[in-house]
C-alpha cells in the first residue's frame, strides 16, 4: 500500500519537475468534479490539489472566488468533498491530493476530527491557508498523526529570520507564491523566482512548488527550470467557468500541454 508521503515523494522524484493543478471541490457541482479531476490526471497533472470552498478566500483573486461561489452555490459540503477525495483514491491510488482550504472548514468540528476523516478518505496533504505556522498546534499535529503532510506557504515577504518557522514541521513540499498577492493576477519575473527558490531549497531539503500569477505552457516552463514544481490553479478554474459539466475536456487539453512544458523544462535548458 502507497502511504501519504511516499506518493508525494514519488511525485517529486519523478526525474522532471511536478505539475500541480488546482481545482476546487463542488465547481461547477460536486457530480461534477471527479470528471474533472480525472482530466487532470489523464492530462499528466502529478499532484492534485482540490480546493475547498469557502465564503472567505483572502488569498483568492477573482477566478477561485468565482469557483468557490459556484461551488457553495451548488450545495456542496465537507462531506462531499471528502467523497470527491475518497473516491478519487479509489480510481488513483498513486496520485497524490492534497486539500487546500481556510482554517473555518478543517477545525470547527476539531482539528482530530478532520484530519482522521482526511486520512480515510485518503489525503496526502492538507495546505491551510489562514493558520501561520506560529499556530502549528491548530492543525499541525493532528495532521502529523494521521500521516498528512502540513505544506506550508513561504512568500517573497519570508525572510531569513521567519523561514525556520515555516519550515520546522513542514513536510511534503513547500508552496512558494511567487506574488505578494492574491491568486492569478499578476506573475513575478523569472529572475525573482530563481532567487527565491535558490534560497528555500538552501534552508531545506523539502521540493519548492511555485505557484500563483502562472496561466501559460510557457509560463510554467520558465519557472520549472529552476524549480521543483510549478502549481497551476486559476487558468484551469476559468475553463471550469467557461464551461461549466462540460469542462472535463478542455482542462485535459489545457493541462496536458502545461505538463509537456513542465516535463521537458529541463531537456529544452541541457
Amino acid at each position: 500500500m502507497t502511504t501519504p508521503h511516499a506518493r508525494i515523494a514519488a511525485a517529486f522524484g519523478k526525474p522532471h519537475p511536478a505539475l500541480v493543478c488546482f481545482v476546487t471541490a463542488g465547481d461547477p457541482t460536486p457530480q461534477a468534479t471527479p470528471a474533472i479531476l480525472d482530466a487532470l490526471v489523464e492530462g499528466g497533472a502529478d499532484v492534485i490539489e482540490l480546493g475547498m470552498p469557502f465564503t472567505d478566500p483572502m488569498a483568492d483573486g477573482p477566478a477561485i472566488q468565482q469557483a468557490n461561489l459556484r461551488a457553495l452555490g451548488a450545495g456542496t459540503t465537507t462531506a462531499d468533498i471528502l467523497k470527491i477525495a475518497a473516491d478519487f483514491r479509489a480510481r488513483h491510488p498513486d496520485v497524490p491530493l492534497v486539500l487546500m482550504g481556510y482554517a473555518n472548514t478543517m477545525i470547527h468540528r476539531g482539528a482530530d476530527w478532520f484530519a482522521a476523516e482526511a486520512a480515510k478518505a485518503g489525503v496526502d496533504g492538507v495546505i491551510c491557508v489562514d493558520i501561520p505556522p506560529e499556530e502549528d498546534d491548530s492543525l499541525g499535529p493532528e495532521l502529523r498523526a494521521a500521516g498528512i503532510a502540513p505544506i506550508r506557504l513561504a512568500t517573497p515577504t519570508t525572510d531569513d529570520a521567519r523561514l525556520p518557522a515555516v519550515l520546522e514541521g513542514s513536510a511534503g513540499f513547500l508552496y512558494y507564491v511567487s506574488v505578494a498577492g492574491i491568486t492569478g493576477m499578476q506573475q513575478a519575473g523569472i529572475e525573482s523566482i530563481e532567487r527565491a527558490t535558490a534560497r528555500l531549497k538552501a534552508a531545506s531539503s523539502i521540493p519548492v512548488a511555485v505557484g500563483f500569477g502562472v496561466r501559460t505552457p510557457e509560463q510554467a516552463a520558465a519557472i520549472a527550470g529552476v524549480a521543483d514544481g510549478v502549481v497551476v490553479g486559476s487558468a484551469l478554474v476559468e475553463l471550469i467557468g467557461k464551461f461549466g459539466t462540460e469542462a472535463a475536456a478542455p482542462v485535459r487539453d489545457l493541462t496536458s500541454a502545461l505538463a509537456s512544458a513542465v516535463h521537458d523544462a529541463r531537456k529544452a535548458l541541457a
